[in-house]
């Protein structure tokens, strides 16, 4: 009896002791789970320790190829403009006997567009105040306007069509730092100075290729290291290290953000200008043969307040770099009596050359430019006269740089001589950024816009030649790059009368796949003064009622199974862009062109400047 009890006793034990055990499973089991949840969550959600390829961060193709960063940007092959069409790469920068280079296209673009490489006559040309800094390949000598001076390094370096500048020698001519590191071989440049956003890291941690923990690892910054916060984007912070890493920073990590300003003990070249205690008001002459100068004395009999008046006497006359030129002495000196400046008109259209090739073909040689200028010169100071108003129309996007080089070099010249440098512009467009507006500032005495030829005689629809509009824009998008004290509008003293006809079904089956498909009316126009068009609408027996959008009056009929349409430049519209004008305080306006004006129209304009 006994002995069944403690077996009973026993078996009760180990029944107790069961319990236990499962508890123990079910503890292991929940930490188990709640370990792999905890994995989990911190696969998805936890830091990376992944680094980035930092070759193809910089866009290093090989170990021997040097990265660029300027100002916080790094410079890669596929966003530089040079060859990006041929799908070939640009090499940023190469070493030469332990000396860094820049191509030369990245200098121009990234770094100081000063510096001009002429492929054709292999010479890199920097155009200071009085004159050009030249330098040919393979050489540590180099001229300075008139100076011959010397370097203790290789200056210039070529392979195949690529040139390669010597940072120092750039940076003896820029407002510039830039220092070299290695893993991976880079270049840092600073060029851009003035105030930044700064910020000290607090401790630690990493810069990330992108915003979020799971982007791979950049570089890491310790604490204190200070940075440069480029963008903000809330919880991360977009921001450059002084060796040349751009990535993000958690915001959480940075302290002590603040505006500072940065600068660099640089003497600037000055280009002084020549600048007027007066509002200008100039109208071009457009003299097409030397008798035509005899006109003079009519033109101006009836103006009232002109500053300036401008005939059209030079033009290109090859591709060989000459000039025509229907300058007269007795003209300038009948101006001059009437208490008026000439600023003679150079222009590349309506002379021995009419194409955007022909004008590429003379400004893309150093020698040609030099012997336009030379020549314009010349026949300047010959017939006396007290500046040059330079009209070039065919400026391809390929010529922009040696256009605007041309203008250094032109401005130069007319700085010697005492001489007026104004620049005739298109209203600035996207597609016509290649006349450098800003860098036109910089050295030009004064900046033309053309504010007419908004339709012209090539267009697909009629419209208006200058509405309120495009002239606002264009003073508003010149301002930006333009000081008003710089600034001349020019305004229209003509129209055209348009007239309008529906395209027949051969005709839209011609243009079909074509921009000019899209215009059910075949349209043709002819340019008319302000009194022609006044005439021409009261001929129509029409009248002219006012359209608050162009701030003009407009008149349309029909006749001849033709539909004719006209935007009138008269008072009303002349005064609207005169109020323009005067509200943006600019340097004075130019109104093309003389004899095509109402009398009126003087009093008007010199209401308005005074």
């Amino acid at each position: 009896m006994n002995e069944r009890k403690r077996h009973r006793r026993k078996g009760r034990r180990r029944r107790r002791r069961s319990p236990g055990i499962a508890l123990i499973i079910s503890i292991v089991l929940v930490i188990i789970i709640a370990a792999a949840g905890i994995f989990v969550v911190w696969k998805r959600y936890g830091p990376s320790n992944e680094r980035a390829d930092l070759e193809q961060y910089y866009g290093l193709d090989s170990k021997d190829e040097i990265a660029v960063v300027i100002d916080d940007e790094v410079i890669r092959s596929e966003d530089l403009a040079q060859d990006k069409a041929e799908g070939l790469k640009v090499i940023s920068a190469k070493v030469y006997d332990s000396e860094y280079y820049i191509e030369a296209s990245v200098v121009r673009d990234k770094i100081n567009e000063r510096f001009y490489w002429d492929s054709n006559e292999q010479i890199l040309l920097y155009t200071l105040p009085s004159g050009n800094v030249s330098v040919v390949a393979d050489t540590n000598e180099y001229t300075e306007v008139n100076e011959q001076k010397s370097v203790d390094y290789t200056i210039l370096k070529m392979e195949g069509d690529k040139v390669y500048i010597a940072l120092p020698f750039i940076q003896t001519y820029t407002n510039m730092e830039y220092k070299v590191y290695q893993d991976p071989n880079r270049i840092v440049i600073t060029t851009d100075w003035g105030e930044k956003e700064t910020a000290v890291v607090k401790g630690d941690t990493q810069i990330r290729y992108q915003g979020g923990v799971k982007s791979p690892v950049l570089t890491d910054v310790k604490k204190n290291d200070k940075v440069t916060v480029l963008e903000d984007e809330d919880d991360w912070q977009k921001v450059a290290t002084a060796d040349g890493f751009i990535g993000y920073l958690k915001s959480s990590k940075l302290k002590d953000q603040k505006k500072e300003k940065t600068s660099r003990d640089f003497a600037e070249p000055e280009y002084t200008s020549i600048s007027k205690d007066y509002k200008i008001n100039m109208a071009w002459h457009n003299v097409t043969n030397v008798s035509a100068n005899q006109s003079i004395q009519s033109m101006l009999a009836t103006t009232k307040g002109l500053t300036t008046i401008a005939p059209t006497w030079f033009s290109l006359a090859d591709t060989e770099g000459n000039i025509t030129s229907i300058a007269d002495t007795d003209y300038v000196q009948y101006a001059k009596q009437a208490g008026l400046e000439v600023w003679a008109v150079l222009r590349d259209f309506h002379g021995g050359i009419n194409s955007y090739d022909e004008t590429y073909e003379v400004l893309s040689y150093s020698s040609k430019r030099a012997k336009v200028i030379d020549q314009v010169i010349a026949a300047a100071l010959q017939s006396q006269v007290d500046g040059i108003n330079l009209d070039f129309e065919l400026i391809s996007s390929k010529c922009g740089v040696h256009y605007i080089q041309f203008v250094r070099e032109l401005s130069v010249k007319c700085r010697e001589n005492n001489l007026v440098l104004s620049v005739d512009n298109y209203v600035p467009k996207p597609y016509n950024t290649q006349y450098d507006l800003k860098e036109q500032a910089a050295v030009a005495d004064y900046v033309f816009i053309m504010a007419y030829d908004e339709h012209t005689d090539g267009s697909n629809e009629a419209g208006s030649v200058a509405s309120i509009s495009y002239l606002e824009n264009g003073v508003t998008d010149a301002l930006k790059l333009v000081p008003k004290e710089k600034l001349v509008a020019a305004i229209p003293f003509f129209t055209r009368l348009w007239k309008e006809t529906p395209k027949t079904e051969e005709e839209l089956a011609a243009e079909a796949g074509t921009e000019a498909a899209d215009y059910p009316n075949s349209v043709s126009s002819q340019a008319l003064g302000m009194d022609e068009a006044a005439q021409a609408v009261q001929n129509a027996g029409v009248t002219a009622q006012w359209d608050d959008e162009t701030k003009q009056n407009y008149a349309k009929w029909e006749a001849d199974g033709s539909t004719y349409r006209i935007w009138l430049e008269d008072m009303q519209s002349l005064e609207e862009k005169m109020t323009v004008i005067r509200q943006n305080e600019l340097a004075g306006v130019a109104e093309w062109s003389l004899g095509r004006e109402n009398s009126g129209v003087w009093d008007l304009i010199l209401q308005y400047l005074n």
